[in-house]
């Protein structure tokens, strides 16, 4: 087991940070970047490893996390938890929004990204075979949203905090190390179950509702007219109903939706190079191919045609 270290871009120059976060990330799981679009980027990070769990618990501004793929003798994977913020995960064609609870479990082996909202995460990287032996089905659960509200996800969630909170103990008993190691796969896995049967978890009201609402973003980004409003109409809930949803996100309506067409538009512009600028942003819903410009730099740091020509 290795001691807890702690990383913060506090006392390093506003320029100099993001530089000092990429090298940071790219030593702690090798392959990662980070990206921000914010001139006043800040972030801090515990490092530990206990037995075979190789453990971060990152805070930062919002910020778009990339991770090239990793190539190791033994096959492992990655879960992402997220404790405060929302995020949304892209890996081989799927797209997972997490909102404060959730989770999911993606390959280090294959490229991932991640939108992040000003966030905290608990992060475990760890050998794929004794969760595959405990979860038989782990390859159709891979990059698949698991909801933090069922009772193994909140049991789950609060092993990973109370595991944090004894990190200053030093603890260093290669058998305490074991245990912890062996609890993790069997919560994680209870956790997973839980998460995908529904006849045994049934979704509560608010995560049926969050499901219905960003649906319906994803199928109307096109339209320019997508508002708070509209939104509240078509799932038959007030504007406070829909607004506190978002919240819960840690985020808007109106951000949330700017995002995704954000996000959308990024995609659209690398996919389809014969399609002009102006026509990808009036695809996404943008009326005003100047306003589109200045939000698509101030969110991933490029204009338009620069992103393109990566």
């Amino acid at each position: 087991m290795t001691a807890v270290q702690k990383f913060a871009t506090e006392g390093i120059a506003p320029p100099e940070r993001l530089a000092f976060w990429n090298e940071l990330v790219d030593r702690v799981y090798s392959g990662t970047y980070v990206k921000s679009a914010s001139g006043d980027f800040s972030g801090e990070m515990w490092t530990w490893q206990v037995g075979d769990l190789s453990m971060i618990r990152p805070r930062s501004t919002a910020s778009f996390v990339g991770r090239d793929p990793r190539y190791t003798a033994d096959e492992r994977l990655i879960l992402h938890l997220q404790c405060r913020g929302s995020s949304l995960h892209r890996q081989g064609g799927t797209e997972t929004t997490l909102g404060a609870g959730d989770f999911v479990i993606g390959s280090p082996h294959e490229a991932y990204a991640i939108d992040l909202a000003a966030h905290e995460l608990l992060v475990v990287e760890f050998p794929r075979a004794p969760l595959a032996e405990r979860f038989p089905g782990i390859d159709d659960a891979l990059r698949q949203r698991m909801s933090g509200e069922t009772p193994g996800a909140r049991v789950f969630h609060d092993f990973l905090l109370s595991l944090w909170r004894q990190s200053q103990q030093g603890f260093s008993d290669p058998d305490w190390q074991e245990g912890v190691s062996q609890v993790f796969y069997d919560l994680v896995a209870l956790a997973m179950r839980g998460a995908i049967r529904p006849d045994t978890a049934a979704p509560t009201a608010d995560s049926a509702l969050r499901r219905r609402v960003l649906g319906i973003v994803e199928a109307q980004l096109v339209d320019p007219g997508l508002r708070t409003l509209g939104l509240a109409a078509a799932c038959g809930a007030s504007v406070r109903t829909i607004q506190n949803l978002f919240a819960g996100m840690g985020t808007t309506p109106s951000a949330y939706i700017l995002e995704r067409r954000l996000a959308r538009a990024a995609e659209r512009l690398a996919a389809a190079p014969e399609a002009s600028i102006t026509e990808v942003a009036f695809e996404l819903g943008f009326n005003d191919s100047a306003y589109f410009a200045r939000a698509f730099r101030q969110r991933f740091g490029v204009s338009p045609r620069e992103w393109r020509r990566k």
